[in-house]
């Protein structure tokens, strides 16, 4: 019993320890690099890229290595993953600040920029979905706008 409350206990420590580490950057911190995400994104992209390519050469050859098609999928995955959570977790839910309703020209850029972030994560989840290099262009597209209206280029 003794035994099973020390176990209990540990686990519990971890879990706590996990969540803060996990949640360290809604605190918030003040330690913001929008500039490394916007790059993180587009790292992110090319990887979905290379690994769309590798994909459909994978599949193309004669003899199919099914171990090595599958570890580029997941791969993409992960990406898009990443993705989705710079454009939430970063730019949606830290640095996109909400704007007096008021203030027409703030009102519709803070709407242009969480529409387009919106469009960011949807594309990257059509991406996870398909071997398609058009997703890529895509986000592309949609982070060069979302970095042009974010930094007032």
């Amino acid at each position: 019993m003794r035994q099973v409350k020390s176990v209990f206990a540990a686990v519990v420590v971890l879990a706590a320890v996990a969540t803060s580490a996990y949640a360290h950057c809604e605190i918030p911190c003040g330690i913001y690099d929008d500039a490394a995400r916007v790059a993180a994104m587009r790292e992110n992209v090319t990887t979905i890229e290379k690994s769309i390519n590798q994909i459909t050469e994978l599949s193309a050859a004669a003899e199919k290595n099914y171990n090595q098609i599958v570890r580029w999928v997941m791969n993409k995955e992960d990406h898009a993953n990443q993705l989705q959570e710079i454009a939430t977790q970063y730019f949606m839910f830290q640095r996109i600040k909400p704007v007096d309703e008021t203030d027409q020209a703030a009102w519709a850029t803070y709407q242009k920029q969480l529409i387009l972030m919106h469009k960011i994560t949807v594309h990257a989840m059509k991406a996870k979905q398909a071997v398609d290099l058009g997703e890529v262009e895509t986000l592309r597209g949609l982070i060069d706008e979302f970095e042009k209206l974010y930094f007032g280029m």
